[in-house]
């Protein structure tokens, strides 16, 4: 469903033992399937900057077990670029001071750390599960591996797209999903439900509504629990404008702006 990020810029150059596969691959023959080697502050800026979510090693030690581990399963993530540094002015603008594995996304501008502690008998799936469960996107899909990073995340609202992913014309619908999204970056979390799902038929119900209310929008504040919802015929940007500017003003389409579910947040 997502476009993978463009290929690093040129001076980007893959790390040290780790080779790409541009001769095998005929899907993408700039694609780099191994690490970036990162070997200033501007290039690893560059770097994060270039996708919205990058994964980089900070590692003094190169031959420590958590790096074959760490390049090992790069090929598993190939819409989230792996870069590589062990310069120390790299390592300084990070705030990295022993060895770390940083995930950067740009919906929230954070850095989110597994440090030296958390890397001893690093398993790859425990970095599965860290990349996974982070990995919050301009458009993020509710699943059970997103949803704490959802709720962990700095922006306190959220704005869900509940839509069967398989009904006509969901492809064009969510394209438009993702424009507003951009209007809103580091103010709202947009987040895709599919109602399709069995399994989120919850989401559905704890915002009250009824499969013939779908497909609609949903906005959510953490802070509060106050919410609000909009069924629609299909996703238009000025309708999402309009409906999240109320929401930001304290206008609700419901009379009762608050949820009386007191069930965890993550069970939503």
């Amino acid at each position: 469903m997502w476009t993978p990020p463009p290929p690093p810029p040129p001076h980007l150059r893959p790390a040290p033992g780790v080779a790409t596969d541009t001769e095998d691959s005929t899907e993408d023959p700039g694609a780099v399937w191994g690490p970036v080697w990162l070997t200033d502050v501007q290039a690893a800026v560059d770097f994060v900057a270039a996708a919205e979510v990058t994964l980089i090693g900070f590692f003094q030690d190169l031959e420590m077990p958590a790096v074959a581990t760490f390049r090992g399963l790069a090929p598993d993530f190939q819409d989230v670029p792996f870069g590589m540094a062990n310069d120390s002015e790299v390592l300084r603008h990070y705030n990295i001071t022993g060895n770390a594995i940083s995930l950067f996304r740009l919906v929230d501008n954070q850095q989110l750390n597994l440090e030296d502690q958390a890397l001893a008998g690093l398993e790859p799936a425990t970095l599965s599960r860290f990349i996974r469960t982070n990995n919050l996107r301009l458009v993020t899909e509710y699943n059970a591996m997103t949803v704490l990073g959802l709720f962990n995340t700095m922006i306190e609202i959220h704005l869900l797209l509940l839509m069967d992913k398989a009904s006509p014309g969901f492809q064009e619908n969510l394209a438009t999903y993702q424009t507003a999204a951009k209007l809103y970056q580091g103010e709202i979390l947009f987040v895709l439900v599919d109602s399709g799902q069995k399994d989120n038929g919850k989401v559905v119900s704890y915002f009250r509504l009824r499969e013939s209310q779908l497909p609609a929008l949903a906005i959510y504040r953490t802070l509060d629990d106050q919410w609000d919802t909009l069924p629609i015929s299909r996703v238009d940007v000025e309708q999402v404008k309009e409906f999240c500017g109320g929401f930001l003003a304290g206008k609700l389409l419901r009379e009762d702006g608050k949820s009386e579910d007191t069930s965890p947040k993550e069970e939503l």
